[in-house]
């Protein structure tokens, strides 16, 4: 695999059993529901993975299990990150990679670091493995952005930092990135509603969440706009706009994985502290869905 993650992503959840098991017969369905319907590839143990709350057992059975079912079919980026630096460390020395083609590696949450603190971070992983990384910018969730200057920063000083997931929705920030890098450093949008305005100004792909259900539609949208067409990508858009805000209207990833058992692809069960969406949201999600569904056949 070269290094750049242009074109769809899918941020994989994780399916549970209703008291909390992990459900693989799901996961293997969803696998393949995204492969076959044109994800460029996978992304396991990310936010929308649930990492936070698996255990280190549950991490490694679920990324065997993937790579297991993907057999080479795409690329596999794994999710590694955290406030601990050296815990960091300690996985990707120990671990075993193989079938892994990549690393998404989230900024240090909750301690705030300085700009400083954050580029040595990662530095430090850059250092630790020859796999290429996958920056991920969310200050949404972790209360601290790595802002352009480090970014472009890292991109310049580390052959194997090759990307970066932007979940800012500042596109100021996103255009001094894109206007900045080196031209095999990839911009990637973390935020499937603001995928197509930001592809319209450099951005090369995405890892979405919305894929786990519609992967087709939404990477058809994308090779779209990869093609500079912009009018149709912009239909497709449209018809999932109401659908993808809904996802998140009572947050990630509950939204998706209501969305996954309308379409009885996953049963809607999730780990604390993350719950279920409400009723009138799953309610809406229902409504939603099953009417696009009439629209597309």
């Amino acid at each position: 695999m070269n290094n750049n993650f242009s074109g769809t992503g899918v941020a994989l959840i994780t399916p549970l059993h209703k008291y909390g098991t992990i459900d693989f017969g799901s996961l293997k369905k969803i696998v393949n529901h995204t492969i076959k319907n044109g994800v460029d590839y996978l992304v396991v143990l990310d936010t929308t993975g649930e990492s936070a709350t698996l255990s280190h057992d549950e991490k490694n059975a679920v990324v065997d299990f993937v790579i297991e079912t993907c057999n080479n079919r795409v690329p596999i980026v794994k999710g590694i990150g955290g406030n601990n630096t050296q815990e960091i460390i300690n996985t990707l020395k120990s671990e075993n990679f193989d079938g892994i083609n990549g690393i998404l590696s989230v900024c240090p949450y909750y301690n705030k670091p300085q700009q400083k603190g954050i580029y040595l971070h990662y530095k430090t992983i850059a250092s630790t493995t020859s796999l290429p990384i996958i920056l991920y910018n969310v200050p949404g969730r972790t209360g601290c952005n790595i802002n352009a200057e480090t970014t472009l920063q890292l991109s310049h000083d580390f052959n194997n930092i090759v990307a970066i997931k932007e979940a800012s929705g500042d596109f100021n920030q996103i255009s001094k990135i894109i206007k900045n890098k080196p031209n095999d450093f990839t911009v990637i949008s973390g935020d499937d509603v603001l995928t197509l305005p930001l592809m319209a100004i450099g951005v090369e792909g995405v890892i979405s969440v919305t894929a786990n259900a519609f992967p087709n539609q939404f990477s058809k949208m994308v090779n779209l706009c990869i093609k500079g067409n912009y009018k149709k990508a912009g239909a497709i858009h449209y018809q999932l706009l109401e659908i993808m805000n809904t996802l998140f209207e009572d947050g990630s990833p509950g939204g998706i994985k209501a969305a996954l058992q309308i379409l009885n692809l996953a049963q809607n069960n999730l780990r604390l502290p993350v719950v279920k969406v409400s009723k009138s949201v799953y309610i809406k999600l229902n409504t939603l869905i099953t009417e696009y569904l009439k629209i597309k056949n």
